[in-house]
C-alpha cells in the first residue's frame, strides 16, 4: 500500500510503498479516505511533542474516516463496509491514517455521522474527543452554566462552542475581531480578545462573578487569564494545552477547580479506549441532529501534498481544519 512515511524527525515526508497490515485480534482494517491534520502532527513530524513518543520510520496522522475491510478475531458490531471515523493513530507505536490502509483498534472507532462526507468527518475526531474529555468528563457541562471558551474559532475551540450550547450552556467565546462573526454563528457570544481584558468581560457578562466553566484551548498567558475569570468556590478550569509556568494563587483565592487533559492517553497506554468509541458515537448524534460541524479548510490535498498540508497548518494560513484526500 502507499503511505507517507517519517525516516527521521524533520525530514521529508515521502510517499512509499509499505506492507499492507493485517488486523489482529480487536482490530479493524480500514481503507483510508481522509485523513485530518492537526498542529501536534506538525510537533511530532519535527520531533517537538516527547509526549507522543513516536520512534521514526513513522507513518503520521491521527485522524482517519474510511470504510471497514476487514475484521480481526474477537471483533463484533462492524461489518466490511460499514463507515467510520476515529482518533486511531500516528503516536505511540500506532500505524498514522497517511497511509491506504489502517489497522486499528476497534474501541477507538465509530460510525461516521451519516450527514457527513469523508472529508467532514476526519476533521472531528481529536477536536471532538478533547472537547468532550474537559466539558463533559471533566466539568460535567449543562443547562444554566455559563461557559467561557478561548480560542472559539480554532479546531477544538469551535467544537467545545457547540458542545456546551447543544448541552444547553450560555456560551461566550474569545476570538480576534475577524474571527468574531464565526464565532457568533457557531452560538457563542464573541468577545475580542485584542481589545477587551479579563476583568472587562468577566463584569460584562458575569456581573463580576466569573464563569462557571472555563476551558482554555490556547495555553500559555490564557490559562492565567482563566484562573481569574472562573467563577468562586463553583468554578472549574480545564485546559488542553498547560505548558508553561503558571501562578496557582488566583485560582486558589477563588477557590475554584482545575482539570487537564490528555486526549492521546487511551492511545499510548492502551487503557479507556472504550470511551473514545463513546464519545465520538456522542458525537455523531450531534452532527446527524444538526447542533455539530466541523470546520472544514476548502484546499484539497492528496498523500503526495502532506508536505504542503502540513506548512498550511504550521504558517496558520488554513481557514478551517486541513484535511488530506487519501482515497477519494
Amino acid at each position: 500500500m502507499r503511505a507517507v512515511v517519517l525516516e527521521e524527525f524533520a525530514g521529508p515526508l515521502e510517499v512509499r510503498e509499505i506492507e499492507r497490515p493485517t488486523p489482529g485480534e480487536g482490530q479493524v482494517l480500514v481503507r483510508v479516505r481522509a485523513s485530518g491534520v492537526n498542529p501536534l502532527d506538525t510537533k511530532i513530524r519535527a520531533g517537538r511533542a516527547a509526549h507522543a513518543r513516536v520512534r521514526p520510520p513513522a507513518v503520521l496522522g491521527m485522524d482517519l474516516a474510511g470504510q471497514v475491510v476487514e475484521t480481526g478475531a474477537g471483533v463484533s458490531g462492524f461489518t466490511p463496509g460499514d463507515e467510520m471515523y476515529g482518533l486511531t493513530g500516528g503516536v505511540g507505536d500506532l500505524q498514522g491514517s497517511l497511509a491506504q490502509f489502517a489497522a486499528v483498534d476497534a474501541r477507538l472507532l465509530a460510525r461516521k455521522p451519516a450527514t457527513l462526507s469523508m472529508r467532514e468527518a476526519a476533521a472531528l475526531p481529536l477536536a471532538v474527543i478533547t472537547a468532550w474529555e474537559g466539558l463533559v468528563d471533566r466539568a460535567g457541562v449543562r443547562a444554566g452554566q455559563k461557559v467561557l471558551v478561548h480560542g472559539g474559532a480554532g479546531g477544538v475551540g469551535s467544537v467545545a462552542v457547540q458542545i456546551a450550547a447543544a448541552r444547553g450552556a450560555e456560551v461566550f467565546a474569545t476570538a480576534s475581531a475577524a474571527r468574531t462573526p464565526l464565532v457568533r454563528q457557531l452560538g457563542a457570544v464573541p468577545i475580542d480578545y485584542t481589545s477587551v481584558p479579563v476583568e472587562r468581560y468577566v463584569a460584562e457578562h458575569t456581573g463580576g462573578a466569573g464563569f462557571d466553566i472555563v476551558f482554555d484551548t490556547v495555553g500559555g498567558p490564557v490559562l492565567d487569564a482563566s484562573f481569574e475569570a472562573v467563577r468562586t468556590y463553583t468554578g472549574h478550569v480545564v485546559s488542553a494545552l498547560g505548558w508553561g509556568t503558571h501562578a496557582l494563587a488566583p485560582l486558589s483565592f477563588r477557590a475554584a477547580t482545575y482539570s487537564g487533559i490528555f486526549t492521546l492517553l487511551p492511545m499510548l497506554t492502551g487503557q479507556g479506549r472504550e470511551h473514545h468509541g463513546e464519545i465520538l458515537r456522542e458525537a455523531a448524534a450531534l452532527v446527524d441532529e444538526g447542533k455539530l460541524r466541523p470546520l472544514l479548510d476548502g484546499t484539497r490535498y492528496t498523500l503526495a501534498d502532506v508536505a504542503d498540508a502540513h506548512r498550511s497548518v504550521e504558517s496558520g494560513t488554513a481557514d478551517g481544519k486541513v484535511v488530506v484526500d487519501v482515497e477519494p
